[in-house]
């Protein structure tokens, strides 16, 4: 059932007599002074050492580091013990650019300080297969934290093989990549 039309103006004046009188309540004290307090400013959330450690470890094993950084990770489905992570490869990637091995981080690390970990990690350009332009593209917190984390597994092994040229036959065991046919005729032709 509804109400006639004439209760709507008595019960619109019931309604903005009772928030009037809310109000009112609301500011009784106004006589008093008011002090107004800024709020403390917010300051940034710092990550522990713990909180930058495990972000580390989580990066380094979701983005494919220990794939080609860790001898055997692939084989073994990344059931590779942490104390033997990221010593480098004797794998070489062979292809067009030669042949190139993934290096033993912990070794390089070691070499920087934090800074230039930073520095070099955000303008790192590399030979294949090494996806430098993810590197690159990592937040400065991410890159921060694979840094920490692999500072705290501690400098171990040896430096991988080094870099060999086009055109230099490497000593097994290697990964040879070659371009397909068409990918070849494209590259000769300049297309």
């Amino acid at each position: 059932m509804n109400p006639p039309r004439a209760a709507f103006p008595a019960i619109a004046i019931a309604i903005a007599a009772t928030c009037v009188l809310s109000l009112a309540a609301c500011n009784a004290n106004l006589s008093e002074p008011i002090t107004a307090t800024a709020p403390a400013p917010m300051k940034p959330a710092m990550a522990s050492d713990a909180d930058l450690l495990a972000r580390g470890e989580y990066l380094v094993r979701i983005t494919g580091c220990n794939d080609c950084h860790t001898a055997g990770y692939t084989e073994k489905a990344g059931d590779v013990p942490t104390s033997d992570w990221l010593l480098g490869s004797p794998l070489g990637y062979s292809g067009p650019w030669g042949t190139t091995y993934a290096a033993n981080l912990r070794l390089r690390l070691a070499e920087m300080d934090e800074a230039e970990w930073m520095t070099w990690s955000a303008t790192l350009r590399t030979r294949p297969i090494m996806p430098d332009f993810a590197l690159r593209a990592m937040h400065d917190d991410d890159r921060r934290a694979i840094y920490r984390f692999i500072r705290s597994l501690g400098p171990a092994g040896s430096k991988a093989p080094e870099y060999l040229p086009p055109g230099s036959a490497p000593p097994p065991p290697f990964l040879q990549l070659v371009l397909p046919p068409a990918a070849r005729a494209g590259a000769a032709s300049g297309g």
